[in-house]
């Protein structure tokens, strides 16, 4: 099994997997999304509310908010010393405090770590006019994406590689989409990856596009404060611990 990055930019990372089968690939994808531990408010405490919004709308704008953070230096709840029940190695708390006029956004929020932060500065969390006062403590913890979307580490897909050979005279094929695949000197190109679209054999020309069931081209998107390359490594992790504790579990059988 082979991995070759194809682009890395910011929170998107493309790269193809080969000498693997679709099962692995899909499980794979599942651990990207649902198993890589992500930092998340879980609740919030309102000390103060004038605003338009009720505390539960607020406080599921606040969940939904991307935080980065060090994974190293915080711990799943029910793996922490404190067996969940709440310390600075497997909590963090953000604090607003504002008065109107403007509006309140997540670069007001006040972190007791310096290494949590939401992603962005600017995403709004609620209006306020002349007068009106928001005051709250959430509590942001460590979850897994099986659970809640909010901690879904990214947005991951996967398709089949495409493989260009000549197509012989008797093959009924359909004409491959248009813009996906290319003729350029008169043999079939793929002039961008990352609009390849290939779900069954296609044909161009006298060469023919078929998907090749050992090779696989992943796009993972973060959507959490966690880089695109410590999820594909935390996913594979996760998938390696889980067959250690199915193969665990067969020596008891």
């Amino acid at each position: 099994m082979d991995v070759r990055i194809l682009r890395s930019k910011g929170s998107r990372l493309e790269f193809v997997l080969e000498d693997s089968t679709a099962a692995f690939a899909n499980a794979l994808r599942r651990a990207m999304i649902t198993e890589v531990p992500v930092l998340a408010v879980d609740w919030a405490d309102f000390e103060e509310n004038g605003s338009a919004l009720f505390d539960e709308t607020i406080a599921h704008r606040l969940a939904m908010l991307p935080l980065e953070f060090n994974p190293k230096k915080l711990n799943v709840p029910d793996e922490c010393p404190c067996k969940g029940a709440g310390c600075t190695n497997c909590q963090v708390v953000l604090a607003l405090e504002k008065t109107g006029p403007g509006t309140a956004t997540s670069g007001d929020l006040k972190s007791t770590s310096r290494d949590v932060r939401p992603t962005d500065a600017n995403f709004p969390i609620v209006q306020l006019i002349e007068g009106q006062r928001l005051k709250f403590q959430a509590v942001a913890r460590l979850g897994f994406g099986r659970t809640h979307a909010k901690y879904q580490a990214a947005n991951a897909t996967y398709q089949f590689y495409p493989v260009i050979s000549k197509a012989r005279p008797e093959e009924e094929l359909e004409p491959c989409p248009r813009g996906i695949v290319e003729l350029k000197d008169g043999k079939p190109v793929i002039p961008d990856m990352a609009k390849l679209e290939l779900s069954a054999a296609c044909k161009i020309g006298d060469y023919k596009v078929t998907p090749d069931p050992t090779k696989f081209l992943f796009r993972v998107e973060s959507i959490s404060g966690l880089e695109p390359e410590y999820i594909v490594e935390a996913a594979t992790q996760a998938l390696i611990a889980k067959a250690g504790a199915f193969r665990a579990a067969l020596k008891k059988v």
